[in-house]
């Protein structure tokens, strides 16, 4: 949880104040209908006037060039569009000067708002109509004209839509003519304004029927206030999007993005007219009716490690609780704490201006290097490193503070990336596209470059969510993915220039995450809480993956549960109203996974005859497959009653070569293709047909025995005896054209099949001996 700390300095303006800019984390803009321009200096608790507008000038609405331009263009950064009463807006400097005033509407201009990558300026009149302007002030077009003023607008996240308010609608025009408008009914009264985060995609709406909702980006309800005493004058979404402000008459919430609240509090202001976020998302600025601007700073947020409870006491301050001996220890910072993130037993925390990385054995000694850049907006953590994001790139460093990697890709923008969005472990950092949300690309963590051959995944649905497994080698990393139908996917990171096998997992999927410790998935599916002990068995036995799933009965969760972590065996989840709540997962597959990464396969059939539970017997079936130890998966399917199967694995064990078992691995497994390479890089030719026989490929057994002018009279044979089981004559063009030329013997084929065989036999003993000499030399 987190609360709010309100700050009201002494200094205040003499008339209502209208709006409010921070140009820095630290320093704040103010303009007030005493036409005067402050600036507040938190460092120094200063303020001081930056200009004195003309009288004719009332503002309403202030919005600065956004900074992650600004990088390219300091000069440019510097500007703020200062919309007024008179119908003109105005593009003024730091300094206060103003560099060039625009007539735009008839009435008053209600808003001003910057796109995001800083190449429009658009504009909501009185007069009911919105225009879009150049940055140097020139009019571009003019997207609407309707009967009643527009009180609020806000850009969609990628630029190509906006969002604006008609009377008791919301309408979300896109800038192409031809796009389709969504318009729906929003409030019981006017609705006063709105705000459309760029990282979560949600919408915030706030009216004179005195409630606040969110929607998501298709109109859809997500989260509807009670009635409040007073209209919404105000509200702002945090830049990272994990929490949202709204105000009132004398009243202020923090809430999170599912939209219940935090903190509630209750300043002497009059309404609150304008609400806006630093750029780092720790302060909050407000602009009142009474002449006041106050600061709103987020504390008492919480982060929770197997027996270790921090606490953010103040904004310079953390709390650290052993819950096992209740210890306290308090770690001070030399600056305010902007994000933090624990996991791994290491607490990362990135301040203003240093990352400090503290190891849970000690925590008198972080490690401290500076940033370049204030804004981390995002700290992921695995086990051997962890990622700070920032407006300027990713980075990942080790646990020691040493940079091993950075990433930049064409199109990135590192500023709205979330944990949904981007995931880390040991070796593979995986980023969904912004650009095109159907595409996850892939970087190895130790060198920044992409993975493999550079191709990206492309799934055929826009995912929603993505997260890499933690444990086991990198050649068998997997990941998984929530698309836009809310299925969950797998498929393996590295896929060795073939397309990557993508299989569906799970659906209804509305919440996932993976086990710290073992690759173990457990998720919110439908109104259940689902654990796939096993998900990777989907790759070698697909119908075992519904007998490896362990389920529980969700109605003990209230509304739209979200899972936050799943370490050892605790999964924490907030619920819809904020509340925490803990489920246990069994600990038998993490120690069956452990058994079965280091081939411990006695140990790992001693647990499953302890624990006496059909899952867990199939996952030791799904792991010894995989591991491809015969005899352990015999006796895991005999104990599920795979009859059938236990019978195949007697047969792959009595196959001649290890390549032909191999083969027949590759078979069980479903992968008839890698099979018949297999046999053929082997010169098994024969058994490479005879795959493709027991599969009814007539027409690819065919082309493998003419190409190496072998057997083609076994497939002739073979298919002769299939038709006349079914009555029926051949009609394959390609089968009536060789059967005329090939005499069809069954005793010389038994005969040449069994020449075949006994070649095979020798040969593998012949590689026996060889390599039992090699290795007593």
């Amino acid at each position: 949880m987190c609360t709010i700390d309100i700050i009201t300095l002494n200094t205040s303006h003499s008339e209502l104040v209208s709006c409010v800019g921070w140009t820095t984390a630290d320093e704040l803009y103010s303009c007030s209908e005493d036409h005067q321009i402050l600036k507040w200096n938190l460092l120094t608790n200063e303020t001081s006037l930056v200009v004195q507008l003309p009288e004719d000038i009332y503002p309403v609405d202030l919005h600065w060039f956004p900074k992650t331009v600004g990088a390219k263009k300091q000069t440019q950064a510097e500007i703020s569009a200062l919309t007024s009463t008179d119908g003109k807006f105005h593009l003024v400097s730091k300094m206060g000067r103003i560099e060039k005033s625009v007539e735009g509407h008839k009435g008053a201009v209600l808003a001003g708002r910057w796109n995001y990558d800083g190449t429009a300026l658009i504009t909501a009149g009185e007069d009911g109509q919105i225009k879009i302007w150049s940055k140097s002030g020139m009019l571009r077009s003019t997207l609407v004209s309707q009967g009643s003023p527009v009180y609020s607008v806000a850009w969609g996240p990628d630029s190509d839509r906006i969002l604006y308010t008609s009377g008791r609608q919301l309408i979300i025009k896109p800038l192409q003519p031809s796009a389709k408008v969504i318009q729906w009914k929003a409030h019981d009264g006017l609705v006063l304004k709105v705000d459309w985060n760029s990282v979560n995609d949600l919408i915030l709406s706030g009216g004179e029927d005195c409630k606040y909702k969110v929607w998501d980006g298709f109109g859809r309800l997500l989260y509807l206030s009670s009635s409040q005493d007073y209209p919404i004058t105000s509200l702002s979404w945090a830049p990272d999007g994990e929490v949202f402000s709204v105000g009132s008459f004398n009243t202020l919430w923090l809430c999170d993005k599912t939209g219940w609240s935090y903190a509630l509090e209750k300043p002497n202001t009059g309404s609150v007219f304008s609400l806006a976020w630093s750029a780092d998302g720790t302060q909050l600025a407000g602009a009142c009716g009474n002449g006041h601007v106050i600061f709103a700073h987020v504390v008492e947020q919480h982060w929770e490690w197997k027996n270790f409870v921090i606490t953010l006491t103040k904004r310079r301050t953390m709390q650290v609780r052993n819950v096992l001996n209740d210890a306290v220890d308090v770690l001070e910072f030399r600056d305010r704490v902007i994000k933090a993130s624990l996991a791994f037993d290491h607490l990362v925390v990135a301040t203003s201006l240093q990352c400090y990385v503290y190891n849970s054995r000690n925590w008198n000694t972080p490690l401290i290097f500076d940033l370049k850049e204030g804004t981390v907006s995002l700290i992921l953590q695995a086990e051997k490193h962890f990622l700070l994001v920032d407006g300027s790139g990713l980075y990942a460093f080790s646990y020691e503070g040493r940079l091993i990697s950075s990433l930049k890709f064409p199109g990135m923008r590192a500023d709205i990336l979330n944990a949904q969005t981007a995931s880390l472990s040991n070796d593979t950092i995986a980023i969904r596209d912004k650009s095109d949300e159907k595409v996850i690309f892939f970087f190895d963590a130790m060198t920044g470059r992409p993975l493999g051959d550079g191709k990206p995944l492309t799934h055929k649905l826009e995912v929603l969510e993505i997260a890499l497994d933690q444990c086991g080698p990198s050649t068998e990393r997997k990941i998984a993915l929530i698309d836009k139908n809310r299925d969950l996917y797998l498929t393996s990171v590295c896929h060795l220039g073939r397309d990557p096998k993508i299989c569906k997992i799970g659906s209804m999927v509305h919440s996932m995450a993976w086990n710290d410790a073992a690759n173990i998935l457990c998720g919110i599916q439908d109104d259940q809480f689902t654990v796939w002990y096993y998900p990777s068995v989907v790759f070698t036995d697909k119908e075992l993956l519904p007998k490896t799933i362990f389920r529980k009965d969700g109605s003990e969760f209230s509304r739209a549960p979200h899972i936050l972590s799943y370490v050892g065996a605790k999964v924490t989840l907030r619920q819809g109203d904020g509340s925490l709540v803990y489920s246990t997962v069994p600990i038998y597959p993490a120690l069956l996974h452990e058994y079965s990464a280091s081939a411990r396969w006695e140990d790992a059939l001693r647990l499953c005859r302890f624990a006496k539970d059909q899952p867990l017997w199939a996952c030791l079936a799904g792991m010894a497959v995989a591991n491809r130890d015969l005899n352990t998966a015999e006796m895991a399917y005999a104990a599920i009653r795979e009859l059938p199967r236990v019978q195949y694995i007697n047969f792959i064990k009595e196959q001649p070569s290890k390549d032909s078992s191999l083969a027949h691995m590759l078979m069980f497994s479903g992968q008839v293709q890698e099979a018949e390479t297999t046999l053929l890089q082997a010169g098994l030719i024969y058994q490479a047909i005879q795959v493709n026989i027991d599969l009814f490929n007539w027409n690819r057994a065919l082309e493998l025995a003419v190409k190496h002018k072998t057997h083609v009279d076994t497939v002739l044979a073979y298919r002769e005896k299939f038709l006349q089981r079914f009555g029926r004559k051949e009609t394959n063009k390609r089968f009536l054209q060789y059967s005329e030329g090939v005499e069809v013997d069954w005793e010389k084929i038994q005969a040449k099949i069994e020449m075949e065989l006994s070649k095979e036999r020798e040969k593998a003993a012949s590689t026996a001996v060889r390599s039992s000499v090699a290795s007593r030399h």
